[in-house]
């Protein structure tokens, strides 16, 4: 077993556990040391896990019972509930116990577990926001439990101030000024300043002689792992370590701890460069867990410069949580300034994510489609629809403007279905019209595929203009990530099955591998533009060539067709030509054109 000094000590949480039954058998040592080991006493474990239980099967140490007892906890009479008969029972008061975990090499017994918790108790006074609850004396009742390669310690312990109770009573004649304003305005867990004395600043800066300044808001990257692996007690201590670190730097007017583990600091204007230099330093310092230095810990901070900061005045936190949001990385300290583009970008983000269900009522969407050619016979082969947001009718909105958050927020599934029933509102005139039908392209976004009735709600739609499956060709874009390739791969042959073609958009862009490729049920593969701007020219580079070639053959070699998209000259079409290319899309043959013009010119 390892020495107490080497263990390494979760300090979970203080909960409270009400009156209950505990049910039990008395342990020898060769009982505990298999408890210990994974084996509860069959007596015991049959109650695992039943109705009425407060917990999991553990050793226990009771101070009415003279040696270790192996059972499990009941709530109290509860008629519903199927008490054991085989075992003995005491009921245990209500009571407050401190959590702790260690690792499963640890065999604790009272003793050790008594001197763990008088070690603990000098450096935790276990305060909570309204109560302050003692764990240094011994206690009448303490739970072993074991899982997940972990022992867990319920310590019992003693609450010596209980200010909840005037907190929930509203009883306000039992607080005074002083600890009313404690609680209004500074934070339970590093004495330090909370957000609502920080919003004092931002509103009158004045008042403490502030005339302008730039505002910065943080974070602390993954901060929960910090909680949960080293323990409330080690993340408390990294939270009082930012806070003494912003008391200590001389170019900060005031901070706070706003709310978990976001903090907000006004300081003193600076150029750009010295500002950024300030706070990686600031940061570096803060950079190591004092339990593990091998450890790092990273920042997401937003910095609002000094000018945009007085045009914000009292909603600059706003900004800087907005430019804070767009650190992404989880291995690296980001400071991100806030500039006026950023704002706008975000702001249209937010909009168009409010509008967009009125955009749809409005049927403002509209449908433009884009010829593929036949590159030997030179005529149309078909088409891809392309969606186009008419916005309030004022401006035609590429689809790089809304399709990207629209897939981000999962509502791009309502744009698929606007394409697909305006493309077979089209197919089933032209049937009617007596025109020549060829197949249209339309997207399929691989987010949709988690949905169990999605083939269903596809076809219903099809099927109710009467269109013929082999006219639509579903495509999936290949740099677009799917975690679960078998489940796609089923539901591509399900569409296939049911008579849709299948095309991979955007190949050489992902990481799809060659040997998913050979089992996908594709008809088409569509090589992307950036291979095919690299042809065409005198600057041709034979690897760059080589590249198109070898994914020409082996479409061909697995029975696919290839298509070239994104060719803009009658040198790149004809490159592709030589290249064994078979279909051909792109701005040379037609640029994306209205329904009724596509009509016009090749039906």
């Amino acid at each position: 077993m390892k020495s107490e000094k080497d263990l390494f000590i979760n300090k979970l949480n203080q909960l409270y556990k009400p009156e209950r039954l505990l049910y039990y058998m008395y342990a020898d040592e060769d009982d505990i040391r298999a408890f210990f080991a994974g084996t509860i006493p069959d007596r015991v474990a049959g109650y695992a896990g039943t109705f009425g239980t407060y917990d999991y099967p553990g050793v226990f140490y009771i101070a009415s019972i003279d040696r270790p007892v192996i059972g499990i906890e009941y709530r109290p009479d509860d008629e519903r509930v199927d008490y054991p008969s085989d075992l003995e029972s005491v009921r245990l008061d209500g009571a407050f116990f401190y959590s702790i975990e260690l690792d499963d090499d640890a065999k604790p017994g009272r003793e050790y577990i008594c001197r763990l918790f008088d070690d603990i108790a000098k450096d935790d006074d276990a305060r909570r926001v309204y109560s302050f609850l003692s764990v240094g004396n011994k206690a009448d009742v303490t739970g072993v439990f074991t899982g997940y390669k972990k022992i867990r310690i319920l310590y019992e312990g003693r609450v010596e101030q209980d200010m909840a109770r005037s907190v929930i009573e509203g009883d306000t004649d039992s607080m005074d000024k002083k600890y009313l304003y404690e609680k209004a305005f500074f934070d339970p867990i590093t004495g330090h300043y909370n957000w609502n004395h920080l919003v004092a600043y931002l509103e009158m800066p004045m008042d403490k002689g502030i005339n302008d300044y730039t505002f910065v808001h943080f974070d602390i990257k993954e901060f929960r792992v910090i909680n949960e692996v080293y323990g409330h007690i080690a993340a408390n201590r990294v939270l009082s370590d930012v806070v003494k670190a912003m008391n200590e730097m001389e170019y900060v007017y005031t901070s706070a701890r706003c709310h978990n583990d976001n903090f907000a600091m006004i300081i003193r204007d600076m150029p750009e460069e010295e500002t950024i230099e300030k706070l990686e330093q600031f940061f570096g310092s803060l950079s190591h867990l004092t339990e593990d230095p091998n450890y790092r810990i990273y920042y997401r901070c937003g910095v609002v410069p000094m000018q945009r900061a007085v045009l914000l005045g009292n909603r600059v936190a706003d900004a800087g949580k907005m430019a804070q949001a767009l650190g992404t990385s989880n291995n690296s300290t980001e400071i991100t300034v806030y500039t006026d583009e950023m704002h706008d970008a975000i702001s249209w983000v937010n909009y168009i994510k409010a509008y967009v269900d009125t955009a749809m009522a409005n049927d403002e969407f509209v449908v433009y489609l884009q010829p593929k050619f036949d590159i030997q016979k030179e005529e149309i082969e078909g088409a891809e629809a392309l969606i186009r947001w008419n916005y309030k009718g004022k401006e035609l909105l590429s689809p790089g403007r809304f399709i990207p958050f629209f897939e981000k927020d999962g509502s791009i599934g309502k744009i698929d279905d606007i394409v697909l029933n305006k493309v077979c509102a089209a197919l089933a005139r032209w049937k009617q019209e007596r025109r020549k039908l060829y197949p249209i392209s339309v997207n399929l976004s691989r987010n949709r595929l988690y949905d169990s009735r999605l083939i269903d709600h596809l076809t219903k739609i099809v099927d109710s203009y009467g269109v013929s499956h082999e006219l639509i060709d579903f495509e999936l874009t290949e740099s677009a990530t799917y975690d679960n390739t078998e489940h796609m791969i089923r539901v591509l042959e399900e569409l296939r099955d049911r008579g849709y073609r299948i095309s991979m958009d955007d190949f050489g862009t992902g990481y799809s591998s060659l040997s998913l490729l050979t089992e996908m049920p594709l008809d088409t593969l569509k090589i992307d533009k950036s291979f095919v701007d690299k042809t065409g020219t005198e600057k041709d580079r034979e690897e760059d060539l080589a590249v198109i070639r070898h994914i020409v053959e082996l479409a061909k070699e697995l029975g696919f067709v290839c298509l070239a998209e994104g060719a803009e000259s009658r040198g790149q079409v004809d490159r592709l030509y030589e290249l064994g290319c078979d279909i051909i899309q792109g701005f040379y043959y037609s640029r994306p054109i209205p329904v009724d013009e596509y009509e016009k010119l090749y039906l």
